[in-house]
């Protein structure tokens, strides 16, 4: 057996190690780029967004050696202790945490500063994966598919009273792993519609978007089953108890109120569809009704949603995006200028400091959440096209380190990893050229600030350590 202490340098994955190496000393250049100042020209001044960046990278790489030296067994027994402590640290900066652009969602001690929701992802991805790695637990089972659920729920609804839109979304992106662990591609698909929804219930009236779930779930239903007697009678219900109610309030001399008629001709129609094809002993219709009655919730639930966890930048930004609101020189401001500044960079870029929307200060935010739009406009797309294909690279990497783990927690902790760093970098770089809305998150080795920094190296250089020892035996 491998000494996990002495010998797993020889088994360390140099290429992932390389690549991270590049992210983080590219991410630096470019902050330096983004905030240059004529008076600290030196990338080593403390006193300067690059100089921080450079303390923050130089601990970053203390902690990859701490994490090098901790024995193999300690993220494997401690997976709970540390999640555990996430939560603590999540329900502190809610009693104690400094409240900045809308979220008290950082601590602070002294003049040193970090978010705990970063580090949520990290002891997320190890709890996920001590209990999937448990002994006779299928990600299949109702049991297990609502304990992980719970596992994912219970930082998503600290992390919603900050509140901080960004950082919840992430937590949607361990369905990836789910997925690959045995999870029914129904659920992917029925999570991909919940999303199509949100922003379609934003645009079109309620009443269109009720018939046209119902429309599909009949097609669906037909089309699965074949059975196209029993769906005739289920349609013919709906339809038929729709003029009913309409004719009941037609009468009464009362106010149309379409919401009312079709929700309550579905509701009633799928009860009597469901006593039906029970007696007929007609399969997988409660799951299909349980789907069109979640999907009609959730529809509903939406504007809720939008007023009460989004902020107000938030969903005007998402107004903006969506065409239902015109503001060029307000919330529009950052992604017009992001979007100048990228297309300005042309094939080969303006050259190193040579961006005048990043000289000028034209993108807020250009170090942190819009980092890329310097990479844009600096290195042009050629610049662009290397980093892409850098994270790309690394993407499939971690998937490949997954994949030859020997153990299920290991494998389960790689496609956390994978799954949070994919959805951080392709919806950085959404926001970034204006193909999805500004939510303020960073991008991955790149964007100015310590704890998302560190969180990053952890989530990768735990899956390295527990790469390098992989033929060890692990639970």
């Amino acid at each position: 057996m491998i000494d996990s202490r002495t010998s797993f340098l020889r088994n360390l994955d140099w290429t992932t190690v390389f690549i991270y190496l590049l992210l983080v000393i590219m991410g630096w250049i470019n902050i330096y780029a983004a905030v240059y100042n004529d008076q600290h020209k030196s990338i080593f001044e403390i006193s300067q967004r690059y100089g921080s960046q450079m303390l923050w990278i130089l601990a970053a790489f203390v902690l990859v050696f701490v994490i090098f030296m901790i024995d193999l067994k300690f993220y494997t027994f401690f997976a709970y202790p540390i999640y555990g402590l996430s939560l603590l640290l999540l329900i502190l900066v809610l009693v104690m945490g400094r409240e900045i652009n809308g979220a008290r969602a950082w601590l602070f001690i002294g003049k040193f500063s970090i978010q705990p929701a970063e580090f949520a992802k990290v002891a997320t991805a190890l709890a996920i994966a001590k209990y999937l790695s448990a002994y006779n637990i299928k990600v299949t089972s109702l049991r297990a598919l609502l304990s992980v659920g719970l596992i994912i729920f219970l930082p998503m609804v600290l992390i919603i009273l900050q509140p901080d839109a960004g950082s919840l979304l992430v937590f949607f992106s361990f369905s990836i792993m789910l997925f690959r662990e045995g999870l029914p591609g129904g659920v992917l698909i029925f999570g991909f519609v919940l999303a199509v929804l949100f922003f379609v219930s934003l645009v079109v009236l309620k009443v269109y978007i009720i018939a046209a779930i119902v429309l599909i779930g009949y097609l669906a239903f037909v089309l699965y089953t074949r059975n196209y007697k029993e769906t005739l009678i289920g349609f013919s219900l709906t339809v038929a108890l729709f003029f009913l109610f309409w004719g009941i309030m037609k009468v009464s001399h009362k106010t149309n109120d379409f919401y009312f008629i079709i929700a309550a001709s579905f509701f009633l129609s799928g009860l009597v569809f469901l006593v039906i094809t029970f007696f007929r002993k007609i399969r997988h219709v409660a799951a299909f009704v349980l789907f069109l009655f979640s999907a009609i919730f959730f529809a509903y639930s939406v504007e809720y949603m939008y007023h009460h966890i989004l902020h107000e930048h938030q969903r005007d930004r998402m107004d903006i995006l969506l065409g239902l609101k015109q503001d060029p020189l307000g919330m529009g401001y950052n992604v017009n200028q992001s979007m100048i500044a990228i297309g300005s960079g042309g094939f080969a870029g303006k050259g190193f400091l040579q961006g005048t929307q990043t000289k000028y200060n034209f993108v807020p935010e250009q170090s942190t959440d819009f980092i890329f739009c310097t990479v844009g406009e600096e290195w042009g797309f050629m610049g662009t096209a290397v980093v892409v294909g850098l994270f790309m690279f690394l993407l499939i990497r971690v998937i490949f380190i997954s994949e030859r783990q020997r153990s299920t927690f290991s494998r389960v902790y790689g496609y956390s990893v994978a799954s949070i760093l994919f959805f951080h970098f392709a919806i950085n770089v959404g926001m970034t050229i204006g193909v999805l809305p500004v939510i303020g998150i960073p991008l991955p080795f790149f964007s100015y600030g310590g704890s998302s920094l560190w969180s990053f190296t952890i989530l990768l250089f735990v899956l390295i350590r527990l790469d390098a020892s992989r033929m060890e035996l692990l639970k």
